[in-house]
């Protein structure tokens, strides 16, 4: 029989409250000295946790030195099919804020309601969101879904800050100045990101792209291109014969130049495409996690890369 992701989270959620039960037996060190009339043990840091890498540079930018940040996505894993270790959901439970994206990872909209900590903050709150139809060619409209890879627009990002440090501030005043100090030089950042793709991008020989995932929607829609992508939503989906087909002729009829692959999944079509048509191929990373191998260090260097590649790709002058 297969066990479900909610259903192995839900097991792992009541294994948490009965070791909680148990410890609820001994006090803690604070509880012992308060009891006693010693003095209280000092305020803790901030602990936030965050899904995935986009909302850590975030959340690692806005809170600075008040917090401390754990990712629940490792570095070099694919973030769609993240699972949760016991210790993860504990510490997810335990923490003063959660940072997700609703409907990007399954295993932490279930967590969420498994083990909900103090502050649940969705990033994509106020954020125009895209059907998956409109980022798969040929995909039908889901009710209610939508394309959760909103971070690839630096102009999304600006939303997205804001949210966290308003939902921060209002939970955390004492730290208020602090955040949103934060957040005004973060947001100055993100801004002179998004006016470096749109003066950059504004005139180009071509308009369209072809990638290994539809992760770019939302920059296409935010900056004048056309994504035509090889896999859909999920990038751990094998592309059909004939969607292969069909990004092989819209290539050859748009006249791109390159094929971009990424760094967490296989390049492998991406490349044999590029192979049979006699075209480059390069990187254009979604993002979804910094590793040795990404052209950048943190989101505002590997953005700058990916605006590189594309202006190149598409001829922009």
């Amino acid at each position: 029989m297969k066990i479900t992701q909610g259903a192995r989270i839900a097991g792992l959620a009541s294994a948490l409250v009965l070791l909680a039960g148990c410890a609820n037996g001994t006090p803690s060190a604070t509880t012992s000295a308060a009891s006693s009339g010693g003095a209280a043990a000092p305020t803790a840091t901030l602990k936030l946790t965050v899904a995935a890498y986009p909302l850590e540079f975030l959340a690692q930018r806005i809170a600075g030195d008040t917090a401390t940040v754990t990712n629940l996505t490792a570095p070099g894993t694919e973030p769609h099919d993240l699972e949760l270790a016991a210790k993860q959901l504990a510490d997810l439970g335990a923490s003063d804020a959660l940072i997700y994206i609703s409907g990007f990872q399954a295993a932490v909209d279930d967590a969420l309601q498994a083990v909900p900590p103090k502050l649940a903050i969705d990033a994509s709150t106020g954020i125009s969101l895209l059907n998956p139809a409109a980022a798969e060619e040929g995909a039908a409209a889901k009710p209610g879904a939508h394309d959760p890879h909103i971070w690839l627009s630096p102009a999304n990002m600006v939303t997205m800050a804001q949210t966290i440090d308003t939902a921060l501030s209002q939970a955390h005043p004492e730290l208020a100045a602090t955040l949103n100090a934060n957040t005004d030089k973060l947001v100055a950042d993100l801004k002179s990101l998004s006016d470096s793709y749109t003066s950059g991008l504004a005139t180009c020989q071509r308009k369209d792209f072809v990638t290994s995932h539809a992760a770019f929607a939302y920059l296409a829609r935010d900056y004048g291109l056309t994504q035509i992508p090889i896999a859909g939503i999920d990038a751990t989906e094998e592309p059909t014969a004939a969607r292969i087909a069909e990004v092989q002729k819209l290539a050859k009829q748009s006249g791109v130049t390159t094929i971009f692959f990424e760094t967490l999944v296989s390049p492998a079509v991406a490349k044999s495409i590029a192979g049979d048509l006699g075209l480059k191929s390069a990187v254009l990373d979604p993002i979804e996690g910094i590793t040795s191998s990404s052209a950048g260090t943190n989101y505002l260097e590997v953005m700058q890369s990916n605006l590189k590649a594309l202006r190149e790709a598409n001829g922009c002058s």
